[in-house]
């Protein structure tokens, strides 16, 4: 019997957000909407419409009730199955760990909560699968290891896979053009729907295992985040070891390379905090706006990203990278939507006043590329070969 998720699991969990979503949406707007109706029947021709409005009442509830059980019922089902070890493993093929990805950091919290077996867990990745940071599993995933660690880091909802995009078109990724330079790159997977901070706190203990379990010694660490990444690497170093200072692998951090990370927060997490908001005034559409307030710990600490209690640590090199639609980061467009999810302003730690979280930093802006192309860019390829020269 295995642990690792099958894609039983996924159905069972797809079951069973079909109910909680779909139906229980579908039920909570039809009931508002049919007591704001019957409402203003009520007060048109009087008590008579009264046994109307409770016959309508029962028969919905009945419908609803009974799709909602077989769901539950499938769902449960399901579920067993996957205990079981029944079908294939979810993450045996870059689509299944798409997939994983990206509902963990929809739900992750729900999901490490409700199920364990679908859930992330921080680590090292090789070869689609986690790396135990114990120096014989190192030796092995990394045969010949440098002494310089070039760290990657993910984005929302992404996997370590996300790394390769474009690759068959650029014919390399950024930690194979390092890797030609004297560096080892080092892929981490997380549950980016977890709260940001505790992420941090767990990828400063991941980090300290890393350097300590090393097959030879670590003399300098570069750190590359994409997006919800970057804020989960400042979140990491600004973890305090046993409350007498930062953490010692910190000491060896040199750079810190962030592409299109939300410092700031990011937009669209704010427009959708305001649409949750707004739609729940009304009864009738409320049921959407508790579906996008659903969203993960992870996701809500994109609202205002990571500000001045987190500071840059004094002795590393920050390089910041923004994106734009338009050519120019001054355009109105560029300022209000950035690379579509995150503002060049945000992306550089750069308030509407002035204040900058990065006084000291190197900042490199890309016109014309979207949130994702910020991935595999030939411009990154230049600046992050010269960087960690």
């Amino acid at each position: 019997m295995t642990t690792a998720p099958t894609v039983v699991d996924a159905l069972a969990l797809a079951t069973a957000v079909l109910d909680d979503l779909v139906v229980t949406t579908a039920r909570d707007t039809h009931q508002a909407i049919a007591r704001r109706t019957h409402g203003l029947v009520r007060r048109g021709v009087g008590p008579a419409a009264v046994p109307a409005e409770a016959l309508h009442r029962g028969i919905a509830a009945t419908v609803y009730g009974a799709v909602g059980l077989s769901f539950r019922g499938a769902s449960l089902g399901l579920a067993r199955l996957g205990a079981a070890g029944v079908g294939p493993a979810l993450e045996d093929g870059p689509r299944g760990r798409f997939v994983n990805a990206a509902v963990n950091g929809l739900i992750g919290d729900e999901i490490r909560r409700d199920r364990p077996r679908l859930a992330i867990e921080m680590g090292v990745r090789s070869g689609g699968r986690d790396v135990p940071l114990t120096p014989a599993d190192l030796a092995r995933a990394f045969p010949e290891p440098t002494g310089r660690i070039v760290v990657f880091l993910h984005g929302l909802c992404e996997n370590e896979d996300y790394w390769r995009r474009h690759r068959d078109r650029l014919g390399s990724t950024y930690g194979e053009s390092l890797a030609a330079r004297g560096w080892t790159p080092v892929y981490l997977r997380a549950n980016t729907g977890l709260p940001l901070r505790e992420n941090g706190v767990v990828l400063a203990s991941l980090m300290q295992h890393l350097v300590d379990a090393w097959p030879t010694e670590v003399t300098r660490i570069a750190l590359v985040g994409h997006s919800l990444g970057g804020l989960i690497l400042r979140a990491s170093s600004a973890v305090v070891a046993e409350g007498q200072g930062p953490a010692a692998w910190t000491r060896l951090v040199s750079d810190v390379v962030t592409l299109g990370t939300p410092h700031l927060g990011s937009w669209f997490a704010v427009g959708a905090d305001h649409a949750s908001r707004t739609l729940a005034r009304a009864p009738e559409v409320a049921a959407f706006g508790r579906i996008i307030d659903r969203q993960a710990p992870g996701i809500h600490d994109l609202i205002e990203g990571l500000a001045h209690d987190v500071p840059p640590l004094p002795h590393a090199r920050y390089r910041l990278v923004s994106a734009t639609l338009t050519r120019s980061a001054r355009h109105p467009v560029a300022q209000a939507v950035g690379d579509l999810l995150v503002t060049p302003r945000s992306a550089v730690g750069r308030d509407r006043r002035g204040t900058e979280l990065f006084p000291d930093a190197e900042v490199l802006h890309l016109g014309r590329t979207d949130h994702f192309g910020l991935l595999n860019h030939p411009d990154v390829h230049t600046a992050l070969v010269r960087w960690l020269a």
